[in-house]
């Protein structure tokens, strides 16, 4: 069986919840944020602080 491309690396919250995943094939961070079941979920590449995508090295 094949890995999966997405690997969720950090999680916090139940209701209000922020979860990091990493792209195994780029290496880019995405946050994944959901403030209730209600306002639903938003999801955004992770970014230093000059801009340029936060990215995970690979093996």
């Amino acid at each position: 069986m094949a890995k999966e491309r997405f690997v969720e690396v950090y999680s916090q919250g139940l209701v209000n919840v922020a979860k990091i995943i990493v792209d195994r094939e780029t290496g880019v961070n995405y946050l994944l944020g959901s403030h209730n079941k209600q306002s639903g979920t938003g999801m955004t590449v992770l970014v230093d602080a000059d801009g340029k995508p936060i990215v995970t090295p690979m093996e």
